[in-house]
């Protein structure tokens, strides 16, 4: 929430009023977006406006400010605020200053420049402070807070020596089987953003860069469909989910919205029946307990086999294979932790 408008500055409060486990994620993409949309703001002054944000995370105390007793204004006790002033003002214009605390609990979400410990005024000793550079690219919030090796399984002697007889069979016979692992990502804050998990999973697959202009993103897209897809249709159409200037003979922009919608599912799906059309596909959604409505649509049964599915605490994943018949399974096994 914005607490306050100071000046040319903003002080904004992440955690409050309500606390998420990853408010200071949260602020950290926000900062970062900040820091795009300024430096793309155009002036008639003719100069670049630039912003510089310092963010500390820490325990405080809120009280409110009342005024004819209308609540205006939430203020904070404690060293946090402070901190987050000192790192704002330590900060080059552009860049993104966080403390030691922040750095923690962003984990591998973001790349950053170790900048030491910092003098600051009104701390006895110097402050590590980090510079986020940008986003990581890490798919699994799940590994972006655990990039220590996984501790090994306990209790699974059966399924891994399974694993191990069926390895020895492919390689000693004839057969060989290359799978593709599709991974989608669900976000508790994109629960109402449409098609979210396949925008993300697009970006990866196409290796979108914060950097790259209008044209090389096309570029990638149209070397990422074409391997699925030939229609090109399907290219202007997935372009049009990113904001990307399509082409104008495919007029999209005069279609209903439920036309756009039905365009996009139907890509979409050309593009996953294109892929394993060539060889089988194993799709990994995770946290999809917050999948969005759109999302869930375009996962309905409506594929070339039955579908199915392995469910956990934080995903289920599923396969299809172009060598099966439409009322044939897959083989699996359901499984839950």
């Amino acid at each position: 929430m914005i607490a306050r408008y100071m000046g040319d500055g903003v002080l904004a409060y992440f955690g409050y009023p309500r606390a998420q486990e990853d408010d200071a994620e949260q602020a950290v993409r926000a900062a970062l977006a900040l820091v795009d949309a300024v430096a793309n703001l155009r002036t008639n002054v003719g100069a670049a406006l630039q912003v510089r944000i310092g963010i500390a995370t820490g325990t405080v105390i809120v009280s409110e400010l009342l005024i004819d007793e209308t609540s205006a204004e939430q203020a904070v006790v404690g060293e946090t605020p402070n901190l987050a002033a000192r790192l704002q003002a330590l900060a080059q214009p552009g860049a993104v200053l966080i403390c030691p605390s922040t750095r923690r609990l962003t984990g591998g979400h973001f790349d950053y420049r170790d900048l030491g410990p910092v003098p600051l005024k009104g701390w006895a000793e110097p402050v590590p402070v980090w510079q986020v550079l940008g986003a990581s690219g890490v798919e699994s919030r799940f590994e972006a807070m655990h990039k220590t090796k996984l501790q090994p399984l306990f209790g699974r002697e059966e399924e891994i020596e399974l694993l191990l007889r069926r390895w020895r069979h492919a390689t000693q016979e004839a057969g060989r089987v290359v799978v593709l692992a599709l991974r989608y990502f669900c976000s508790a804050h994109h629960t109402n953003s449409a098609l979210f998990p396949f925008i993300g999973q697009l970006e990866r697959a196409a290796g979108f860069e914060r950097s790259d202009s209008v044209t090389e993103k096309l570029s990638k897209l149209d070397a990422l469909v074409a391997q699925s897809t030939a229609d090109p249709e399907h290219v202007a159409v997935l372009a049009s989910l990113f904001a990307l200037p399509a082409r104008d003979r495919y007029q999209l922009q005069e279609l209903s919205p439920q036309k756009r919608k039905e365009k996009t599912l139907a890509a979409l799906l050309a593009q996953l029946d294109g892929l394993a059309a060539r060889q089988p596909v194993f799709i990994i959604f995770e946290d999809i307990h917050w999948i969005d409505p759109t999302s869930l649509e375009l996962l309905q049964p409506r594929w070339s086999c039955s579908l199915p599915w392995w469910s956990t605490c934080r995903s289920f994943g599923y396969c299809c294979s172009p060598l099966r018949g439409p009322n044939s399974r897959c083989p699996g096994r359901v499984t839950r932790t």
